[in-house]
């Protein structure tokens, strides 16, 4: 990237003042520093987290970010703020039980390369956590497939459904109460598992805490867990698994 500004410098293409604002690693905002540079470090953009931010602030960090030409991703976005985005961006996407505002540009798809993320459900309370990991994962470029409600309680609906999970790539695997269905998906897959607790379950549940012991205690090998509801981040990591294996089969 430097030696391209350099170049484009070099030939009368770019401004020296353009160059350094194309070289600025962050854009300061008063209220946030955008991190334009994180495409460039971690594979995507930054990601805002809209929670606690006003529906103006948003505006604002999404016009710095659509400046630079990158892919948009708002999560934890309440239908109100959403609404008032897409008055300004209609042509962004977003999904309500998930609580997602995403935008991103229209790329040529990698037919050699027909992997996908499951994104197991245990059951429909868990629906706004699943569909967060599932539409992040969307968003960030991969395939996903949805296997939901197919909790431990009638694990018959999981067989009926487990050689598509098992021929993924890798499974996001969401649940509350007692937590039990990473560990029975880890048992019956070859790929990794990203175990999801979330806060669904009665007064002992904890607010997802027994959940989340669970799942960190497993006896299943190949299973990592991340904090309680928090679906993007399960999808986040899954994704940079599914890209790495997509890099290693394109070539």
């Amino acid at each position: 990237m430097l030696e391209e500004i350099l170049r484009q410098v070099q030939a009368g293409n770019l401004s020296v003042s353009e160059a350094k604002e194309n070289l600025a690693t962050y854009e300061n905002l008063g209220f946030a520093k955008v991190d334009h540079h994180r495409k460039n470090r971690q594979g995507f953009p930054e990601v805002v987290y809209g929670e606690g931010k006003t529906k103006e602030q948003i505006i604002c960090i999404i016009q710095a970010i659509r400046s630079k030409g990158q892919n948009v991703l708002v999560t934890r976005i309440s239908k109100e703020k959403a609404n008032y985005v897409l008055r300004e961006y209609p042509e962004f996407s977003y999904n309500e039980t998930a609580q997602i505002l995403f935008w991103k540009k229209k790329t040529s798809k990698n037919d050699s390369y027909q992997g996908y993320i499951a994104i197991v459900c245990a059951g429909t309370s868990d629906l706004r956590v699943a569909e967060e990991a599932a539409v992040t994962a969307e968003a960030l470029g991969s395939e996903v497939r949805r296997f939901y409600d197919v909790g431990v309680a009638g694990i018959h609906r999981l067989f009926d459904n487990i050689e598509q999970i098992q021929q993924a790539t890798v499974s996001v695997v969401v649940a509350g109460m007692e937590g039990a269905l990473p560990s029975v998906v880890g048992g019956l897959v070859s790929h990794p598992v990203i175990a999801v607790p979330t806060s669904v379950g009665y007064g002992a549940n904890f607010n997802g805490l027994s959940a989340l012991l669970t799942m960190l205690n497993s006896c299943a090998s190949g299973i990592s867990v991340v904090n309680i509801d928090n679906g993007f981040g399960a999808a986040y990591n899954a994704v940079l698994i599914d890209h790495l294996v997509k890099g290693d089969k394109s070539e």
